[in-house]
């Protein structure tokens, strides 16, 4: 695989109950990229995966939401699992942290119930997405458009419905983030998108 995101940071936010695949796959796709990827979550340590029905593998946090800052990070993955966004979404810092990549025209890759997160940030107003079934109504109460599509991108939105998705996820969250970067144009110490 070609080192296309050489230089670039994403931030993974997430805690306990993440679906192991979503988090694991997506994470292991941006560093074969060449990517540089973080775990911010509520606390420091480690938090750990669900995979099917079962409590799953521990992966360390890098960063608490306490001290990650937006602007440091070029991408935001939102992996699902049902109990990872349902806790995050009720932590104002971690909404903040979302809502920052959206004003600032960040890419953002959410799968499954990630988009959760962008419901409770409130940027889904005319948005075109997908995510796991039974968030339709949630996402269309907040202004988005559901579809039942495997990938779907809208402006620096990528989104998937589950596990099964993760292959064109994946493919689609890295194009993102490489046409994010080929419009930055440096002129001295302006950066201009």
């Amino acid at each position: 695989m070609a080192r296309t995101l050489e230089g670039r940071t994403v931030a993974i936010l997430a805690t306990d109950g993440f679906e192991q695949s979503e988090l694991m796959e997506p994470k292991k796709a941006l560093e074969e990229a060449g990517a540089k990827t973080e775990v911010v979550s509520l606390e420091s340590g480690t938090i750990r995966g669900w995979k099917l029905k079962n409590w799953g593998q521990d992966v360390a946090v890098d960063v608490t939401i306490k001290t990650a800052r937006p602007e440091r990070y070029d991408a935001l993955l939102l992996p699902g699992g049902m109990m990872n966004p349902d806790r995050l979404r009720t932590e104002p810092r971690a909404v903040e942290f979302v809502r920052a990549f959206f004003s600032g025209g960040k890419p953002i890759a959410a799968i499954c119930h990630g988009p959760w997160m962008l419901v409770e940030a409130g940027v889904l107003e005319g948005t075109r997405l997908t995510s796991w079934p039974s968030l339709r109504t949630d996402i269309r109460n907040a202004g988005g458009e559901w579809v039942d599509e495997e990938v779907v991108s809208d402006r620096k939105l990528v989104t998937s419905r589950k596990p099964d998705d993760l292959p064109a996820f994946n493919r689609r969250m890295i194009e993102m983030i490489e046409q994010s970067a080929a419009r930055q144009v440096k002129i001295g110490a302006t950066d201009i998108s």
